[in-house]
């Protein structure tokens, strides 16, 4: 770096594994747009490459930006490769992160995270004055590293084919991505690294994680000589193992330090820095890469890590504590062999190593893609699936995105950003955060909602609440402030910690680490929102009458309006959420009236989502454009009939509803047709005699006389019939009354009808005047049973369907029970009658039994 400033000149370093590929980084910058460089962690790769670029560039003029995933990463890469070139920080080499900067206008090397790159990016879009930009431990693959590859490789593309990529990363497979970049050269590193003998539980042990770590700590603390890393999956976990292991860290002379992203800068220097005791560090997966502390020689990973993934069934992210896969496992146990031989304890058993994930999820697989969506929409990227990714998202979580930006009012109706957007993406926050400011900054509560939204943000200040009786604490602190609102009466607690200094609540202790975090975020938003244009915004002025709580409420239903929910009844703690899903009020939530409420703090959970904060709706603060009044027609269930009823909708959640009169429209009876197809049996008239015969007199026809075409009155076909009746009815009663019969027969010609009623009649008459029905069953001949005395006279068997079919006459006594069964009239009447003569006078001598039956007169009775 020789001729960029005396500042930088510097003695030599000390060797790192990674000067031997410099070489080849350089030349193969010279003659291709990027470079892929796969190097272990501790090589060296953060620090030596960014200063080697810039060396090669000569006189060059342009500037290195290089993405670090994380704050403490970035603030540490520039902080030492200032320290080694001798060169004040903020000078040559800086870093820029969220609120905080140390860079000026003569910075050659600037260390930045992902926002701040994609913030640069928008501002300006062909990043002019940059001459490489690289991407520090891409393995993570964080949804906005991703984001920014795919804008920087766009800028290559199409307007600075003299931009240089680097794409770094200690695990990745470098393949896809040097294909992704179109032949891209490759380089690795070997690294220098020592033995570490990775050690298991024998067996699986059923204790809380934390005091599995606590043992683990005390198991490897004495068989090495160097500082002890311990891998956790949150700040919550580092406190409670630090008062675990506080007596025994004194005792054994070590220091106990913890390490996370929002740690402040000195406690994280102290973390790094060398010190004469023997260090114990507590730390998130912060420490897994880019943060490199020297002589750990042992690992203590518990194994497990907190990971944001989308619920698709919510449309909420969810904080879930799962396994590390096996390549962040390699990364953690490599952390203890850097400056000699050590070991990991890796608090699970070895039979279950094979069984973790390979690698760890891309963010872009599992998280809310608002953000980032925004981000593209405002630097002029409309098709965002066509947008170079990486990898691309899932469209249904690219729909989910753009759904929830049109409801913040940051999309129109053709998925242009609006003004409102565009002003959104310039603050640093997630699209809702930035609606909650906007809408609090209208209403003229600046301050207040700057520190709601630093509050809801950030991590929680309060710890769990515990129970004061028999402990000899003090109760908590009872507020005078209700709001009906759970952020807001935690706000007011914030407030009166500032005022008075109390430390109980309802929720919890404060505890003033995250209270003067939270107030330092609540400054710098502030200051954020006094550089922002409100002219071009729909207008959110608070009503005259309106109290300052109302207000924030209000902004809080802007931030999340997706959230809004109905109690299921007066009083409940259950309620449904705007998508259908249904929600349950924890038990420390204050919001304990009106029929809605915001979900604002939720946990998806796997049935019924748990809100942990809750905030009062009035329906008034509902925007206009998304509420809707509609009729709508509903089968109801128990009176088996249609009904219609009134009702107000915001997006699909159901706010009120009244009965109203059924419309004069086809879609009352559609509805009550696919209610009726599923239930046939209650509305086919099954007991109708007529009905039922005439179905059987055309099934028996159709089969005799196959020729005439007949219909077999099918599924397909009664189907058919039931809508056609369904379009005059409303009810299954009213189905079970109709004219049946009519809209069968209304199935056949009018000439078909009279063959079907002449080849297959209903009746016959007989001698005696008499119609006798006929009785029809496929695959049968028809039966007509009749006294013997009707048919005096008649002297064939009747004959149907075109004379083919001979009726099966029953023929029957006096008193209507059979006593011939014949389809040979003629021969009953010469062989069988003078027999049955002869027992029926005996039997019934009042009714005439003539000799000869075929000259007789037939009678009724």
């Amino acid at each position: 770096m020789a001729g960029h400033n005396s500042s930088m000149n510097s003695p030599p370093l000390p060797p790192l594994p990674i000067v031997d590929v410099l070489p080849n980084i350089v030349s193969a910058l010279e003659t291709q747009a990027a470079v892929v460089l796969r190097a272990p962690t501790g090589a060296g790769k953060t620090t030596r490459v960014p200063p080697m670029v810039l060396s090669a560039h000569g006189e060059t003029p342009g500037q290195i930006i290089m993405l670090e995933p994380r704050r403490l990463a970035a603030r540490a890469a520039a902080t030492r490769m200032a320290q080694e070139f001798s060169s004040p920080l903020g000078q040559d080499v800086g870093y820029q992160v969220r609120f905080d900067s140390k860079a000026g206008p003569r910075t050659r090397i600037l260390v930045v995270t992902e926002g701040i790159l994609l913030r640069r990016l928008q501002k300006d879009p062909f990043l002019e004055g940059v001459h490489t930009v690289i991407f520090d431990e891409f393995h993570e693959r964080n949804l906005a590293s991703d984001l920014a590859l795919g804008m920087v490789r766009r800028i290559q593309q199409t307007v600075r084919p003299d931009l240089k990529i680097i794409v770094m990363s200690a695990t990745l497979d470098p393949t896809p991505i040097a294909d992704y970049l179109e032949g891209a050269a490759v380089v690795e590193s070997l690294g220098r690294s020592f033995p570490v003998e990775i050690q298991y539980l024998r067996h699986r042990e059923l204790r809380a994680p934390v005091e599995l770590a606590a043992r683990g700590v005390q198991q490897v603390f004495p068989q090495t000589s160097g500082h002890v890393l311990v891998f956790l999956p949150g700040v919550g976990e580092i406190f409670q193992l630090q008062r675990e292991l506080d007596t025994f860290a004194r005792n054994q002379g070590a220091v106990l330090l913890p390490l996370y992203g929002d740690l402040p800068a000195a406690a994280q220097d102290a973390v790094l820095a060398p010190q004469g005791e023997r260090k114990i560090v507590l730390a998130t997966n912060v420490a897994e890469t880019s943060v490199t502390i020297p002589d750990v020689t042992a690992v203590v990973d518990l194994g497990l890590v907190r990971t944001l993934r989308f619920d698709p069934d919510s449309g909420l992210d969810r904080l879930v504590l799962e396994p590390v896969s096996q390549a962040s496992a390699d990364q953690r146990a490599g952390r203890a062999g850097r400056t000699g031989p050590g070991i990991c304890l890796r608090l699970w058993e070895e039979a279950t190593q094979r069984h973790r994930p390979a690698q760890t999820d891309p963010e872009i697989r599992r998280v809310d893609l608002s953000g980032p969506i925004l981000q593209l929409k405002c630097w002029g990227e409309q098709d965002v699936l066509g947008f170079p990714w990486l990898e691309p998202p899932r469209p249904e979580a690219v729909e989910q995105a753009e759904l929830l930006l049109s409801r913040l009012g940051a999309l129109d109706s053709s998925a242009g950003v609006t003004p409102l957007g565009m002003t959104l993406a310039e603050l640093p926050v997630h699209p809702r955060m930035a609606r909650l400011l906007l809408a609090g900054h209208q209403a003229g509560e600046s301050q207040r909602v700057a520190w709601l939204a630093a509050m809801l943000e950030e991590r929680s200040p309060f710890s769990r609440a515990r129970p004061s009786h028999g402990t000899g604490r003090a109760p908590p602190t009872v507020l005078l402030h209700h709001s009906q609102s759970d952020p807001l009466d935690r706000l007011a607690a914030l407030e009166e910690f500032d005022r008075t200094g109390a430390e109980e609540f309802p929720w919890g202790t404060l505890h003033r680490g995250g209270w003067k975090q939270i107030l330092r975020v609540r400054d710098q938003l502030l200051q954020l929102l006094k550089g922002i244009s409100l002219e071009e915004i729909p207008s959110h002025t608070r009503p005259a009458e309106e109290d300052p709580d109302e207000a924030l409420c209000r902004a809080l239903v802007a931030a999340f309006p997706d959230r809004v929910a109905r109690r299921r009844s007066s009083g409940s703690d259950q309620g449904v959420m705007v998508g259908g899903r249904g929600v349950k009020l924890a038990a420390q939530s204050a919001v304990r009236s009106g029929d809605l409420f915001l979900c604002v703090d939720v946990d998806a959970g796997q049935s019924e989502a748990l809100v942990r904060q809750a905030s009062l709706v009035k329906s008034e603060w509902l925007p206009e454009s998304s509420l809707k009044t509609e009729t709508e027609l509903f089968f109801h269930p128990s009176q088996k009939q249609v009904i219609a009823r009134k009702r107000l909708y915001y997006e699909d959640l159901v706010l009120s509803e009244s009965p109203v009169p059924l419309p004069q429209t086809d879609a009352a009876g559609e509805l009550l047709f696919q209610e009726a197809r599923r239930a046939w049996n209650e509305v086919f008239p099954v007991q109708d005699a007529a009905v039922q015969g005439y179905l059987q007199r055309v099934a028996a026809l159709a089969q005799w006389m196959p020729e005439l075409g007949l219909p077999s009155f099918d599924e397909a076909q009664q189907l058919e019939i039931l809508h056609t009746l369904c379009r005059s009815c409303r009810s299954f009663s009213e189905l079970r009354k109709a004219d049946w019969l009519t809209s069968l027969q209304g199935q056949l010609s009018w000439p078909m009808r009279q063959i079907v009623d002449k080849e297959a009649p209903a009746t016959w008459t007989v001698p005696s005047g008499s119609q006798i029905h006929l009785q029809y069953e496929a695959g049968h001949p028809p039966i007509l049973a009749v006294r013997i005395q009707e048919i005096f006279g008649m002297s064939q068997t009747p004959r149907i369907a075109g004379g083919r079919i001979s009726v099966l006459l029953h023929l029957l006594a006096p008193n209507r029970q059979p006593q011939q069964v014949t389809d040979d009239l003629a021969s009953f009447w010469e062989k069988t009658y003078p027999i049955v003569r002869k027992e029926m006078a005996r039997r019934y001598p009042r009714h005439p039994w003539p000799e000869d039956p075929l000259t007789a007169k037939a009678i009724r009775k």
